[in-house]
């Protein structure tokens, strides 16, 4: 088979080569999957320079998400072959012709939703849905301050937000992005590279502060935002795409009664299979009822990876990269 290769750790537009790679053949609980699309993520930048959590080993390929049809069943695998499966691995290697799904973190597709849409929708959608419903347990009438909120898990936020009754605010960095999230459903728009947002927050809620931030940011960012953050309120920490892992003092926590709460999707689901399914099936069901749908900027064919890759590194699209075989 085929596959963009990394051999050493780098820039992607330096180190990945389109090369021929041996079939992998699935173990126990695997299934070997023929790549029909496969979604662009931040962390893909991150695998290629070896920064992210988790380390493939080299030669390595990237592609976190990805959806395609079974093609071969190793012994226990719930899969059959014909059956369409969308995947998530944190180790990557979807960027090729076919990739190995293990039973933990893959899950069969129902007919009404499309190869793109399932691409696009674990990453995102449950990284948010998991976020707001498990670990801030968000409720009916709070405020909730999307920060990034014209990316794939911002964008995921502010309509899942929406669905669990919050009143969001989106913060976005030009007036085009904030159109998209105003689309979404964001309640209030914030251009944070236009005045405080601090300030802007607290005018918005009367001086309370939000009762929830989704930060998949980091960086000066969660700096300036930890100061608007309302009594008993909780910040989601889900990345750090400014380039900086920020810090938080012990005693602004206190005097807040506040919470700061991480979130590994990828391992959540490692961990607890079945709760990543029910999360997944919930997001199907919220599909096919029009609830939800992933917002896609550009699909792009394989050969041109570095476009959709490009995208990604300049922040400058909204919504998510697909790439297709």
């Amino acid at each position: 088979m085929q596959a963009w290769q990394f051999e050493r750790y780098g820039r992607y537009d330096e180190v990945l080569e389109w090369v021929e790679r041996p079939v992998p053949e699935p173990g126990p609980d695997q299934a070997r999957v023929r790549t029909a699309a496969v979604s662009l993520n931040f962390p893909d930048l991150l695998i290629c320079q070896g920064l992210y959590q988790v380390r493939a080993p080299l030669p390595a390929v990237p592609g976190v998400e990805g959806v395609g049809v079974v093609e071969a069943a190793g012994p226990d695998s719930p899969f059959e072959v014909g059956q369409r499966v969308v995947s998530f691995n944190n180790e990557a290697g979807m960027l090729a012709d076919c990739f190995l799904a293990d039973r933990a973190t893959s899950w069969t597709v129902p007919d009404h939703v499309s190869d793109v849409q399932a691409a696009a929708l674990s990453v995102t959608y449950g990284t948010s849905y998991y976020a707001l419903v498990h670990r801030a347990r968000i409720a009916p009438g709070e405020v909730l301050l999307v920060l990034g909120a014209a990316g794939g898990v911002g964008l995921a936020a502010i309509q899942l937000g929406k669905i669990l009754g919050a009143e969001v605010i989106a913060a976005a960095g030009s007036a085009e992005k904030l159109e998209v999230c105003r689309e979404n459903g964001a309640d209030h728009l914030i251009n944070y590279r236009e005045g405080d947002i601090v300030e802007q927050v607290k005018d918005l809620t009367g001086g309370r502060g939000a009762d929830v931030i989704y930060d998949p940011v980091g960086g000066d960012l969660f700096d300036q935002v930890k100061r608007c953050i309302a009594w008993d309120g909780r910040i989601l920490i889900i990345g750090f795409a400014g380039g900086r892992i920020p810090t938080i003092e012990c005693n602004r926590m206190l005097l807040k009664n506040m919470s700061v709460v991480g979130l590994a999707w990828g391992m959540c689901v490692e961990r607890d299979p079945a709760t990543g399914a029910k999360c997944q099936q919930h997001l199907y069901d919220l599909l096919k009822v029009g609830a939800i749908d992933p917002v896609i900027y550009r699909r792009l064919p394989f050969a041109q990876l570095f476009d959709g890759m490009r995208l990604i590194e300049s922040r400058e699209l909204y919504g998510k990269v697909v790439i297709e075989r």
